[in-house]
């Protein structure tokens, strides 16, 4: 934490809470972004846990039953668990390698959801993506230390209301959280140390959540959009360029 004080801290999850009570999601792309900046990313990832964690449960039951979205979306939750957990080590073996390839996500993640075309998921199809979109985000979660690919443009091809994809997202970046916490714990890259500063995390990630609610309901969701995705595309290019101009 020498490299990376409490205010900054509070800065950094103050900022990425207001973008997940804006948009529904967001907390662990920008708060692991950020603190890439300033510390090694295996780090920053266990950081993550504690308020990623608490706000994706929040935000998992405050919406329809979530029995519904179980029975629907197991089959991918279950191979993100396991495909994190296999792919946990990445992320602690070469953490340079594993910033670049965070980089190329958000890069990737950015033009994707500016660019892409809307489609939707038939049912049949919906039986094998979910496996393969699971199996595909848990390895590039224990990469990197972020969910966002391919889970959240899948689940956004899937039809489902506002309410249901919300409680979606939660159940996936709660599933991909608590794997991420497992794998970091089984290589040794989750140490206690980092409990205080990751629950202390949690106050300022719930109060910038709440804030990013009610600035929705006054904000330009379209036009936030737009100036999010071009701070992802900025903050991957620089974590892509770090090795090549430092």
């Amino acid at each position: 934490m020498n490299d990376a004080p409490y205010l900054a801290l509070t800065l950094i999850f103050t900022t990425a809470g207001i973008v997940k009570g804006i948009t529904g999601m967001g907390l662990p792309t920008v708060a692991v972004a950020l603190l890439g900046l300033l510390m090694p990313l295996p780090s920053a990832a266990a950081l993550l846990i504690v308020p990623s964690l608490l706000t994706n449960l929040i935000q998992l039951f405050t919406g329809p039953p979530l029995s519904d979205a179980l029975r629907r979306l197991a089959p991918m939750m279950l191979c993100i668990a396991a495909a994190t957990l296999a792919a946990s080590g990445l992320l602690l073996s070469n953490p340079q390698w594993s910033a670049c390839a965070l980089g190329a996500v958000l890069v990737i993640y950015a033009l994707t959801a500016l660019f892409a075309p809307a489609v939707q998921v038939s049912p049949p199809a919906e039986r094998w993506l979910s496996p393969l979109a699971g199996a595909l985000t848990g390895l590039i979660t224990g990469a990197t230390g972020v969910f966002v690919l391919p889970a959240v443009p899948y689940l956004q091809t899937l039809g489902l209301d506002k309410a249901r994809l919300v409680q979606a997202l939660g159940l996936s970046f709660t599933v991909s959280t608590l794997a991420l916490w497992a794998g970091l714990w089984l290589h040794n890259g989750w140490q206690m140390g980092l409990l205080a500063p990751s629950v202390w995390a949690t106050v300022p990630a719930i109060a910038g959540m709440w804030a990013g609610q009610k600035i929705s309901r006054r904000l330009s969701a379209a036009a936030f959009r737009r100036c999010f995705l071009g701070v992802l595309l900025l903050l991957g290019a620089e974590l892509i360029l770090r090795p090549l101009v430092g």
